[in-house]
Formats: C-alpha cells, sequence, structure tokens
C-alpha cells in the first residue's frame, strides 16, 4: 500500500501543477492578439490605402474641374494654351499632393453631340498606362468638350492592394473625366 499511497500522492501534485497551470491565464492577451494581429493590420493598412486613393480621386477631380474652366470660359482658347500648360493648370489646383511631372496625363477632345463620345481609355491592351493616344482640343464656342486627367498611382501596400492595380506593373490608374458644352464666347 506504502507505493499505492505514494503514487497517488505524486498523481495528486501534477494534477494539482497541471489545473494551476490551465488557470494561469498570465499570457492569454499576447496570444489574443498574435491570432487577431494580422487581420487586424490587414484591415487597417488597406483602409488607409483605399482612403488614399479616394483623397487622390477626389483631388484629381478638383483640379480638373477649375482648370477646365478655362476651355468652358474661352479664356483658353484665346490664350491659345497648349496641353503642357494646361495640364500644369490642373496641376496647380492640386494643392501639391501629386508628382504632376511624372504621372499625370491630360485628355480633351470635342465631340459632336454627348451620346458620340467614343475614346480610348487610359490602359492598352497590354495593360500600361497609354498616353500616346491623348490629345488637346480644346474647340470653340458651343463645342462639347470631354476632359479627362489619368494618374498613375503607386501603391503603397503592394501585396494587401494588389486587386486594386489595374495596370502590368502594380500600379492604380486613376481617372477624372468632366464633359460640357463650351460657353458662346
Amino acid at each position: 500500500m506504502d507505493k499505492f499511497y505514494k503514487l497517488t500522492i505524486i498523481t495528486q501534485k501534477w494534477r494539482t501543477q497541471f489545473d494551476n497551470w490551465c488557470e494561469d491565464n498570465s499570457g492569454a492577451t499576447a496570444v489574443e492578439f498574435a491570432l487577431i494581429a494580422a487581420p487586424f493590420f490587414f484591415l487597417i493598412f488597406g483602409l488607409l490605402e483605399i482612403s488614399l486613393i479616394f483623397i487622390v480621386s477626389t483631388t484629381l477631380e478638383h483640379g480638373l474641374n477649375e482648370a477646365s474652366r478655362q476651355i468652358r470660359t474661352g479664356s483658353a482658347q484665346n490664350a491659345q494654351i497648349s496641353q503642357s500648360e494646361f495640364l500644369r493648370d490642373v496641376c496647380d489646383e492640386l494643392f501639391g499632393l501629386l508628382d504632376c511631372d511624372n504621372n499625370l496625363a491630360i485628355d480633351v477632345r470635342v465631340f459632336n453631340n454627348f451620346g458620340s463620345s467614343s475614346f480610348t481609355e487610359g490602359i492598352d491592351a497590354s495593360g500600361s498606362f497609354a498616353t500616346g493616344a491623348f490629345q488637346f482640343n480644346a474647340g470653340q464656342r458651343d463645342d462639347i468638350i470631354l476632359a479627362r486627367a489619368y494618374y498613375e498611382w503607386e501603391l503603397i501596400t503592394p501585396v494587401i492592394s494588389a486587386p486594386l492595380a489595374n495596370l502590368d506593373n502594380g500600379n492604380l490608374l486613376i481617372s477624372s473625366g468632366i464633359a460640357f458644352r463650351n460657353e458662346p464666347f
């Protein structure tokens, strides 16, 4: 019986130690954080990326709308501004947030009516930013104009935001457009 008694005491000690270990939750917070950290940061960085894209898109739209007023009122035609000057006018309205020299492109075209606006997109068949087909024609009085601005945005979190990329180099082409009829200047 003595051996059985000793085995029971040892088993009870192990059981007590095991119970104490199971009840100890001093590292539970660290383990719980480790389990939710990856999805949490995934959501935070994704939200940050989407927010920045929204800000850039809104800023680009504002810049194009403000600069297009010159075309609409006829002052661009009277001053005979070029595509690069119009691009600079758009860039001046972007509050210095974007790299206009390398990533911004402008396309301004005249159409016969609002329904016949067939134009090329900013992305070619290979998935690259297609700036070669862009033109600048501010038109004359009462002409229908479609002005578009394209900005190539380099995504900050390339792995997380890969589904957002629409260019073959992993960047996102953000575009803004405005259609209007020139005033009778």
